[in-house]
């Protein structure tokens, strides 16, 4: 039996049935609709909080004009899309545009705040800045060389002292640990996670002070021991999880070729995982980059250059910025822009670690073609 088409019988009158409306062939709007409503959207809101800003003479707020540009985007895409392409299409945008604001509203605080650092940093955002301590400087000019170089030397000595400690703890966690200090290990190590930044200032500043006998006892191996307290939990937990995800195949492959346990964590399970054990050791630096606190305890303030670790005053970023801020002289506004400018300096150096981290892992990351 053949099957054949039926072919469609014409009206009398010779007229063609009427289109049978079908909402998944309705119209489609152009790719790039969104993004153009998206960018017509900030533009108005952007408009809009520039006017008023003009009218009262106050700043322009990004964070007000980001969030009701969104706002706006979700309203007038619904319904663009649903005279356009129908309700089924204009719902499906709809909730798109809500993880959207969603979104924007978690990032809002970020936004704010990267903005006004920009805005008020850039006055002093100078040669002067990166090439002049505040030795003998109280009005305008000066510069942060001295505490830029106090938080690269820190951190890096900080650095030093975590890696290796929290490295060798997540092997020993992943590879050989069982029973009670394991758990113990691991519980310990949440808690320092948890622990104010001020008590491990408090701790590097009691350890030196009953080492060295000196009760006022400041120097910058004291901040760098305080901050790798803080380090140390940070890259036990993240070096911890990504050991974990070496599947155990690539061990028991090794294994059964008789490399022994240590020739196969050294030539096989930290290869395959130096990506991700990188990645967290970037996140951790930065996590600790910016802490004021215990730097203020132990490393303390100056207004010199002081290349040595072991002895003297060290001044650093965050505390730079907090003096500069706290301490204002006659010319009240040049203290400011040097704050402002510090914490420009601070985002930035955070931010090309985190450029760096990615590129590193990426670098680094086994490679799965042939």
């Amino acid at each position: 039996m053949s099957l054949t088409a039926t072919p469609r019988k014409t009206p009398v009158g010779g007229s063609t049935p009427p289109a049978i409306a079908n909402s998944l062939t309705a119209g489609k709007l152009p790719r790039f609709a969104p993004l153009g409503v998206l960018l017509g959207s900030f533009a108005v809101t952007s408009a809009f909080f520039a006017i008023l800003a003009a009218a009262d003479g106050s700043e322009f707020n990004i964070a007000g004009a980001v969030f009701f540009g969104v706002i706006l985007y979700g309203i007038v895409i619904w319904v663009v899309s649903r005279l356009i392409e129908g309700p089924r299409k204009a719902a499906d945008r709809l909730v798109t545009a809500l993880v959207a604001t969603a979104f924007t509203i978690a990032l809002l605080p970020l936004i704010s705040v990267a903005f006004t650092t920009v805005v008020n940093g850039l006055p002093r955002f100078d040669v002067a800045f990166f090439t002049q301590s505040m030795r003998n400087v109280v009005g305008a000019g000066g510069g942060a060389l001295h505490a830029i170089m106090g938080t690269l030397l820190i951190t890096g000595a900080a650095t030093l002292i975590s890696v290796p400690v929290g490295l060798l703890t997540a092997l020993y966690l992943v590879e050989y640990g069982r029973g009670r200090l394991k758990h113990a290990i691991t519980f310990f190590v949440d808690v320092m996670t948890g622990i104010p930044s001020i008590v491990a200032g408090l701790f590097a500043f009691a350890l030196f002070a009953l080492i060295t006998g000196d009760p006022g006892y400041r120097s910058g191996l004291g901040g760098a021991v305080a901050l790798s307290v803080l380090m140390i939990p940070v890259v036990v937990r993240s070096s911890e999880e990504m050991l974990k995800l070496v599947p155990n195949e690539l061990r028991e492959a090794s294994y059964a070729l008789g490399v022994p346990k240590w020739l196969t964590i050294l030539k096989v399970v930290l290869p395959t995982s130096i990506a991700g054990i990188i990645t967290g050791i970037m996140i951790s630096i930065a996590r600790v980059i910016g802490e004021t606190a215990p730097l203020l305890i132990i490393a303390g303030f100056t207004t010199s250059m002081n290349y040595n670790l072991f002895s003297e005053r060290m001044m650093t970023l965050p505390v730079f910025v907090y003096t500069q801020y706290m301490n204002q002289g006659t010319d009240t506004q040049a203290y400011i822009d040097r704050a402002w400018a510090g914490a420009l300096t601070l985002i930035l150096i955070v931010a090309l670690l985190n450029v760096i981290a990615r590129i590193v892992a990426k670098a680094f990351s086994p490679k799965t073609g042939r």
